[in-house]
């Protein structure tokens, strides 16, 4: 038996019912490459993204950061997102990328972390979770998902860190920024970063990177998050709107003009 493939193969014309023949207003898909018209017709309606999130390892734990601005495109879409979620007591996950996907594969990540907690009677290693994540990521590759992450967390070797991205990719390091804002917050990683720096030191450092990221990259803003991973679990240390955090790292310095009126006044 033959399969009839005559209406899958591109045509350069369209015949009418009244026996007039006119050429199609848009370019018919190739069957002999249809993955390829798959994947550009992807990459023609995705919209523009963007976001900052950094971790860092040091010797007290790991520090995590994050903006809350979601973008679409050149259209701010929210100011208060939850950037970095919370996988278990031990472990956070940060999302860059598509919202949806970040949010329902961290989800969905903390279920199956605790399936494992429950079957083995021990909590999963970081190690574990981002191997995990990185395998469900690989299975639906080419399939439109966007998601750049980074699992951070404590668990019996220590501190733990890795970048899982939405192609299966997945590596392990002590620093890492992941978004539009990176190159920005990666400058200010690499100068002031030191191992042994203590919990307010990395979180001032981490604090301080998201905020030059968002002055430099309109797609990141609103409220610079920060996260601390140590031996006892996960804490929150800070939240800070990043329009405030400008005036206490550039304070208004009066000019020269004012300064002389001001004392012109006083006399």
């Amino acid at each position: 038996m033959k399969l009839d493939t005559s209406g899958l193969e591109s045509c350069s014309s369209v015949h009418l019912s009244n026996g007039f023949t006119a050429a199609p207003s848009f370019e018919l898909p190739s069957s002999t490459d249809f993955d390829g018209f798959q994947k550009k017709a992807i990459q023609m309606v995705k919209p523009a993204k963007g976001t900052t999130t950094l971790s860092f390892i040091f010797k007290e734990g790991v520090m995590v950061a994050a903006d809350s601005r979601a973008s679409m495109g050149g259209y701010i879409s929210s100011q208060s997102v939850k950037k970095i979620i919370e996988i278990n007591p031990y472990m956070l996950g940060t999302m860059a990328g598509g919202a949806a996907d970040c949010q329902f594969w961290h989800r969905n990540l903390g279920i199956k972390c605790r399936l494992h907690e429950l079957a083995n009677k021990r909590r999963i290693s970081v190690t574990g979770a981002s191997k995990m994540l990185a395998n469900i990521l690989y299975s639906y590759r080419g399939m439109g998902l966007s998601v750049g992450t980074m699992i951070a967390g404590w668990d019996e070797t220590g501190p733990g860190l890795y970048y899982v991205d939405s192609e299966g990719g997945r590596l392990k390091g002590t620093r890492f920024s992941v978004g539009s804002g990176s190159p920005y917050a990666y400058g200010v990683l690499d100068n002031g970063y030191k191992y042994d720096m203590s919990v307010d030191e990395a979180a001032e450092l981490a604090r301080r990177a998201i905020y030059h990221a968002t002055f430099r990259d309109a797609a990141s803003g609103g409220v610079a998050s920060v996260y601390y991973v140590g031996s006892n679990g996960w804490k929150k240390l800070s939240g800070d709107d990043v329009g405030e955090l400008h005036y206490k790292y550039y304070p208004v310095v009066p000019s020269t003009i004012e300064q002389e009126m001001a004392e012109v006044t006083v006399s």
